[in-house]
């Protein structure tokens, strides 16, 4: 592979994951909007129905789920070809980590549906953990940059 394009490459799991936070955020928004119509008073949830918040969330949810695999998967693929390696850092350990812990926390959709309490908690909590482990991933991740950059 020509030299150039593998460092372009370097850019393209940054750039995606960034916009995957992004989109978690906007999924913990509907997350939260789809929490207050199930709690809303009767009055209240025939407005905020409208929002559709809980099918919009399980659908933005699914598309996070999906991209997160594919740039984990993606960002080895990338190390791997630029340096015949994988790193074993916090880094790969953590992304790794946060692929498994957002996969479990989607295979509680359908108990969540059924109105299974602890189900839903515990998605909520993997989620948060996710998020957490996602903004310490975004500065360890410019780290990572910048030392790409700096050593090009």
């Amino acid at each position: 592979m020509p030299e150039a394009l593998l460092f372009n490459l370097n850019f393209l799991h940054p750039l995606l994951m960034w916009g995957l936070l992004a989109g978690s955020g906007y999924a913990l928004f509907l997350g939260i909007k789809a929490k207050k119509t199930r709690t809303a008073s009767a009055e209240d949830r025939k407005e905020l129905i409208k929002g559709k918040f809980a099918q919009r969330h399980y659908l933005i949810g699914s598309g996070v789920l999906a991209v997160m695999v594919l740039g984990t998967l993606g960002g080895m693929a990338v190390t791997y070809l630029n340096n015949g390696k994988l790193f074993v850092s916090p880094h790969l350990l953590v992304g790794l980590g946060m692929t498994g812990l957002i996969a479990l926390a989607a295979s509680l959709s359908p108990l969540m549906q059924r109105g299974n309490l602890i189900a839903r908690k515990a998605h909520v909590g993997l989620n948060m953990l996710v998020m957490t482990l996602f903004l310490w991933q975004a500065v360890s991740g410019l780290q990572i940059l910048n030392k790409i950059w700096t050593n090009r």
